[in-house]
């Protein structure tokens, strides 16, 4: 799209005013707009994005399948989904399920979500050996991160739950 000024370069920057509930946009080389007072910067990418591309390495990791190959559904690609960080649809998740299972294990450690867990009255012995296993898990987490302060509440909360299980 060229500039709506000069008509002679790309247009980069699209202002976008509502005056008196009418909506006008108007489309401006970085010249131009700098020519009319607008300052702006490059559009700089999603925080997300950023963190995403220095945890996941290069395309070489994606598995076989997945490499190249865009979502069926919605047609977003591994490079959409590194670039913005966000996923197309909720058919990503099964179709690049392999990408995230390898993204997720870097960043939380586990491919599966250990939080917290609702132990209301009447829970079985089968509800405290997965709260118990739940805890065990945060509780080396924690120490691997050197967290110590939640560390050590870990380790009541799993004494206090092996002693109710006597």
């Amino acid at each position: 799209m060229l500039c709506e000024r000069c008509q002679e370069r790309t247009a980069e920057v699209h202002l976008t005013t509502i005056e008196n509930d009418e909506m006008a946009t108007v489309h401006l080389c970085a010249k131009c707009a700098e020519g009319q007072g607008i300052s702006f910067t490059a559009a700089a990418s999603a925080p997300l994005a950023d963190f995403l591309a220095q945890i996941s390495g290069g395309a070489e990791e994606l598995p076989q399948g997945v490499r190249g190959e865009p979502c069926p559904y919605c047609g977003n690609s591994s490079d959409d989904f590194r670039r913005t960080g966000r996923l197309g649809c909720p058919e990503c998740y099964a179709h690049f399920e392999g990408q995230l299972r390898g993204l997720l294990r870097r960043i939380h450690g586990s491919t599966q979500h250990v939080g917290r867990l609702y132990l209301g009255a009447g829970t079985g012995a089968e509800d405290r050996h997965t709260k118990l296993r739940s805890l065990r898990l945060r509780l080396d987490r924690a120490v691997e991160l050197e967290d110590f302060e939640a560390a050590a509440e870990l380790r009541d909360q799993i004494h206090l739950l092996e002693g109710s299980e006597r």
